[in-house]
């Protein structure tokens, strides 16, 4: 191996830029890259800490196919670049395939531009269709990554439901102040699936049905009648056990999203002569919160 002279002040990684120097290294980290050395074993062999001259050296030269990483798009971007080369457009492109144009961009930029032969209205329909394929897609993947992680966690025991109840009521129940004393659990919640999982913390927590009460929130101009039923339904309770509905009055200068036949208010989940569970709750969260600051030190 050729010899590299080096001394201290010399630059970034100890190289001295003399032309007969650069040139043979060069040649050194070229027959390492040949040889099949990645670029991090070429660095440490030769010496070399300085990204840019280690590019520099290394220009040119591919690297081997060991030290490229599986991407789950090749194929796409194979495919991608087979369509533009037929002389479709992104959009087309997009149709086909259904990933993004922004992804198509950077997979065929150095190939050459078809030439257009649509009129505006066409590339519009084009474009939307291809839009529409990408939705799609999304959906299809954000479906598949649900079930992966339904399927991770499995079954949940007594102990995580209790420290899981611990942590949504501290997040969304009411909380006793300093300056207003509030020493009730009182829960409110527009998601189904919250309301399901504190009324089952409750009952692991022996609270008796006759002491858990209900109350719906909702706009007025919701439907007051089919929430008040579907939320009864939901708890598992006759409707003439809910509470008097609280009905909220519409503003005219706002426009409410919360709109349409899924808009259900939400449900107000009160526990009577609950001070005492209150308090529990609030020396529950206050050790949960010690041992994260203990795990995260």
């Amino acid at each position: 191996m050729t010899e590299i002279r080096r001394r201290p002040g010399d630059g970034a990684g100890g190289l001295r830029t003399g032309a007969t120097s650069y040139e043979a290294l060069r040649e050194q980290a070229v027959t390492l890259r040949r040889e099949g050395l990645s670029r991090r074993q070429i660095r440490d062999r030769l010496h070399v800490h300085n990204n840019n001259i280690l590019n520099s050296l290394l220009e040119g030269e591919p690297a081997p196919e060991w030290t490229k990483r599986p991407n789950a798009k090749d194929d796409l971007r194979a495919k991608a670049r087979e369509l533009r080369l037929q002389g479709l457009t992104y959009d087309e492109i997009q149709v086909e395939l259904g990933c993004s144009k922004s992804s198509i961009s950077l997979w065929v930029r150095d190939l050459p531009k078809p030439e257009r032969h649509r009129s505006p209205e066409e590339a519009a329909e084009i474009s939307r269709r291809g839009w529409e394929k990408t939705l799609e897609r999304r959906e299809v993947e954000r479906q598949q990554t649900k079930r992966a992680a339904a399927a991770e966690l499995g079954s949940m025991s007594e102990r995580e439901l209790f420290l899981v109840g611990i942590g949504l009521y501290w997040a969304e129940g009411q909380k006793s102040k300093p300056y207003a004393r509030r020493e009730r659990v009182i829960f409110v919640n527009s998601d189904p699936d919250m309301i399901r999982l504190f009324q089952a913390w409750l009952n692991l927590l022996g609270v008796a049905p006759e002491r858990v009460q209900y109350r719906l929130m909702i706009h007025e101009s919701g439907d007051v009648a089919g929430a008040e039923q579907y939320w009864a339904d939901l708890v598992r309770v006759d409707h003439s056990y809910l509470q008097r509905t609280t009905l909220k009055k519409h503003n005219p200068k706002t426009v409410r999203k919360n709109v349409g036949a899924d808009y259900r208010g939400c449900l107000v989940v009160g526990v009577l002569d609950s001070a005492d569970l209150y308090r529990r709750i609030e020396g529950w969260w206050s050790q949960m919160a010690v041992e994260a600051s203990r795990m995260n030190a």
